[in-house]
């Protein structure tokens, strides 16, 4: 049996624009790490907020301009859209600053743009984004969610119950799949 722990977040309420408390459950040994958004057990330090973005866009834009851009290519005019003004933004980050991976969620509970920084891949760094976007869809009262997700990350996104829902397909030069999990 897997041991699993509970992670305590903040999830940003629409309605009165303040954190409220929620749980998610991270596969792990143990909780080494605490910020002022989530408790986090990786390997290092770490910490994930969610917010806006207007509140953490300018570590966001660098992540995705990293990762997106420079390393797979992706043309930066498809990497930034009218969505992430309008999108709940998760950014990890070390206790002193350094950020590591960022994602989003989109009003419809579509979870995209998860990205992590090369030093901090195999940190759990894209385990705890993608579980506190889950769980801020659930606290929205979403019942799912889908990602397109890389063909080389799909066995990621099934250890958290995603399912493959569709063919493949080309988005910006990469390939990608349609994954679905229900919350």
């Amino acid at each position: 049996m897997q041991r699993r722990e509970r992670i305590e977040t903040l999830i940003p309420n629409p309605a009165s624009g303040r954190g409220e408390p929620a749980s998610v459950e991270l596969p792990s040994p143990t909780l080494v790490g605490q910020g002022p958004g989530l408790r986090v057990a990786a390997a290092g330090n770490f910490q994930v907020r969610l917010g806006s973005w207007d509140e953490l866009g300018e570590e966001a834009r660098r992540i995705r301009l990293e990762v997106f851009v420079a390393e797979q290519r992706v043309p930066l005019e498809l990497e930034f859209d009218s969505m992430d003004p309008v999108s709940v933004h998760a950014l990890a980050s070390q206790p002193a600053g350094a950020a590591l991976g960022t994602g989003r969620l989109l009003p419809d509970g579509h979870i995209g743009r998860i990205a992590v920084t090369r030093e901090a891949r195999g940190q759990r760094v894209g385990a705890a984004l993608l579980l506190s976007l889950m769980e801020a869809a659930r606290q929205r009262g979403h019942r799912q969610v889908e990602l397109f997700a890389q063909v080389h990350a799909e066995r990621f996104y099934q250890r958290f119950g995603f399912i493959t829902v569709g063919p493949q397909f080309d988005d910006a030069g990469i390939a990608h799949v349609t994954m679905r999990a229900s919350l």
